[in-house]
């Protein structure tokens, strides 16, 4: 039972409390902490020139800690929210912890004290396109829909207003589950497998994060887990809740994919064939979907959502077709088995641009299972160099040649695709790799493919 928000205002008012980073989800945060009369330190590398405008309506009512030196320790501080992106053994935060200073975030606080059916969705990959399914799919009730963490609007600063039977769906990373210690009432892990690795201590802390979001649950509470999925599959005997499992492999499932059609409960629900995404990963993400929302919506409406639901952009979104060449935008997939999943997807070999920013991860799983999908290869980015050593391995070990081409720019990588694309084929952007070596985000790497495919 989710606690009175009241509570909340009587803790931070008058208190001294440091909201790390003034980015897109604490701007609200920082607006709202200073409506309950709190005392607010807002900490941020950057300086007021380079902050969002937003920062405007509150600038001389809250303190600013700014610049290289924005981990000021001269501040006393009561509660401190830190931002996903910072780890929670910082110095700095350590030190504060000692001095009994509570550290927590926004994702943590709003589980705390949200009274609406909460649904949470984490893994490596699939989280995005099935946290979108299940929203799509819990809309067709009739009842109010948030869908946010990860992805969407901030919902902290709506808390008061969702209601007992309003449902919330929630994408939490790992970076905002690290720390947390309260869990939503159905908890879904996609999938696990090497990722982030540039963030967390080792493979072992990553997978200890993604625990957390069903460790703090309750008897009355689901655990849905991929039972493909070896480390996923050994949650079962951690949960505190019943456990539900998905499968393309098995059906002795909860929901399975057999013979090309969907199976919910025992009972056929879908052919895969009237899914408009492709793939058994898609698919997978589907029988995720269902089993959470099993009991809530309608088979009618699911069979619906299957057929009409097309996509999240830069997650294999088709971009047009020039020249008898179609051209699709992944750039999500920032992890090699992210790739390995979406060239799988297609009837035939692709050409593929691959490399980004190195998150200190292992091509060659990539390589040993999707170079028999891989037409030409383009690099470019941190990681090329270690994407090409492990193709050549392969390449040598398998006796078979595959074109590589190793670019500067992302612009080069792009002509080069286009250059070696020919009639008939399939060309996309998958990179396998984080996009923060040149770009912002994943989100912005997109855009710029297919603002250049469109203007071809």
């Amino acid at each position: 039972m989710s606690k009175d928000f009241n509570q909340f205002k009587k803790e931070v008012k008058n208190k001294n409390v440091g909201v790390m980073g003034i980015g897109v989800s604490n701007i609200p945060l920082i607006e709202m902490l200073v409506s309950f009369n709190a005392n607010v330190v807002a900490f941020d590398k950057r300086e007021f020139t380079e902050l969002d405008k937003r920062v405007d309506s509150f600038k001389d009512k809250v303190k600013f800690s700014l610049g290289e030196n924005y981990l000021d320790e001269s501040i006393s501080l009561d509660i401190i929210f830190k931002t996903p992106g910072m780890r929670y053994d910082t110095p700095f935060l350590v030190r504060h912890l000692k001095n009994g200073v509570k550290v927590t975030s926004e994702m943590e606080e709003f589980l705390r004290y949200c009274k609406g059916y909460t649904i949470g969705i984490t893994g490596s990959d699939g989280k995005t396109t099935t946290t979108t399914i299940i929203g799509e799919l819990l809309k067709t009730t009739g009842k109010d829909v948030y869908i946010g963490g990860n992805i969407g609007k901030p919902l902290f600063n709506n808390v008061e207003k969702i209601k007992k039977d309003d449902f919330v769906v929630l994408e939490l990373s790992s970076f905002q589950l690290m720390t947390m210690d309260i869990s939503p009432h159905i908890a879904i892990v996609t999938n696990i497998s090497p990722n982030h690795l540039d963030m967390h201590r080792d493979y072992k802390e990553y997978i200890g994060a993604k625990k957390n979001i069903f460790l703090y649950q309750k008897e009355r509470d689901y655990l849905i887990i991929n039972g493909d999925n070896k480390i996923t599959s050994s949650f079962k005997k951690n949960a505190k809740g019943k456990v539900m499992s998905f499968s393309s492999e098995n059906n002795k499932s909860d929901a399975y994919l057999e013979n090309n059609t969907l199976y919910l409960k025992g009972e056929k629900l879908i052919p895969q064939d009237d899914l408009r995404l492709k793939g058994n990963h898609n698919a997978e993400n589907f029988l995720a979907a269902f089993l959470s929302v099993y009991g809530i919506v309608s088979k009618e409406n699911m069979i619906k959502v299957g057929k009409e639901f097309s996509g999240v952009k830069h997650r294999c979104e088709f971009i047009r077709e020039y020249k008898g060449v179609k051209y699709y935008n992944d750039s999500i997939a920032s992890s090699p088995t992210r790739t390995l999943a979406t060239i799988k997807s297609f009837n035939r070999k692709v050409n593929i641009i691959l490399g980004g920013y190195d998150k200190k991860l292992d091509y060659m799983p990539l390589a040993k299972e999707g170079y028999e999908y891989i037409q030409n290869i383009i690099l470019f980015g941190d990681t090329s160099e270690d994407i090409k050593e492990s193709f050549e391995k392969i390449e040598k070990k398998k006796k078979v040649n595959i074109p590589i081409y190793s670019t500067k720019t992302f612009e080069d990588a792009i002509s080069k695709l286009i250059s070696v694309s020919e009639q008939g084929d399939i060309s996309i952007l998958s990179p396998a790799s984080a996009s923060f070596d040149m770009f912002k985000n994943f989100e912005e790497r997109g855009d710029k493919f297919r603002n250049i495919i469109n203007n071809l």
